[in-house]
């Protein structure tokens, strides 16, 4: 079948940030004098969390037990992160050229607030036709029910949409589950190539191979 949709995860696929997400966590957390914490701990409580509205909960559950101001927390790591945020080079060049042929859609994990500033940081918020952020709906990636609600969203068939990401488990497992052909996004340190991904494109070239990928699919 023809590929009717494209649709990307945003973290370590489109964008990424010039500090390293520990140093940026362990800035944040000292602009407001709260207790250091490992960037492995942080991720497991955002694990927990991928249907809230903002960082609070995940920074309640860090710092659960200790009198620590969450919401401060979170705006000092949101306003850090953000800062250092950058799209990955030629990407706003492909996704303006893909969206002339393909049907775009966003789907990534996290809070609303937090996720939705990243997008108005680089500009974004007006750059794909279906933005879903988990925190507005039942579920996180990998489950089905989130890409359920994008494909309900592209109005698109699994069989005719790609979804684009880096994450062996929430991006490459949970597509392939819900029957949406995945392009793995690789790059130094990250995730081993996953033999479940269609094609494999590696992050410096993805503006250049990706409409390459889609195009021989």
């Amino acid at each position: 079948m023809d590929t009717a949709a494209v649709a990307f995860d945003l973290d370590d696929t489109l964008a990424v940030t010039r500090t390293d997400r520990a140093a940026l966590l362990t800035e944040a957390l000292r602009d407001v004098d709260a207790p250091q914490r490992s960037r492995e701990a942080y991720l497991q409580a955002h694990a927990e969390n991928l249907t809230a509205r903002s960082r609070e909960p995940v920074f309640d559950r860090l710092f659960e037990g200790h009198d620590v101001d969450a919401a401060a927390v979170a705006t000092a790591y949101r306003e850090r992160v953000n800062a250092a945020l950058e799209p990955v080079p030629g990407v706003e060049r492909m996704l303006a050229d893909l969206r002339e042929r393909y049907r775009l859609g966003l789907l990534t994990n996290g809070p609303v607030v937090a996720q939705r500033s990243k997008l108005d940081a680089l500009g974004w918020v007006d750059a794909f036709d279906v933005t879903l952020v988990t925190g507005e709906l039942a579920a996180g990636k990998p489950e089905p029910a989130a890409f359920e609600s994008l494909l309900d969203e592209l109005d698109t068939d699994a069989p005719e949409t790609v979804f684009v990401g880096n994450d062996v488990t929430a991006d490459v497992g949970g597509a392939v589950a819900a029957g949406i052909d995945a392009v793995q996004v690789c790059y130094p340190g990250g995730p081993s190539r996953d033999p479940d991904a269609f094609a494999h494109v590696d992050r410096d070239d993805l503006a250049t191979e990706l409409p390459r990928v889609l195009a021989e699919r």
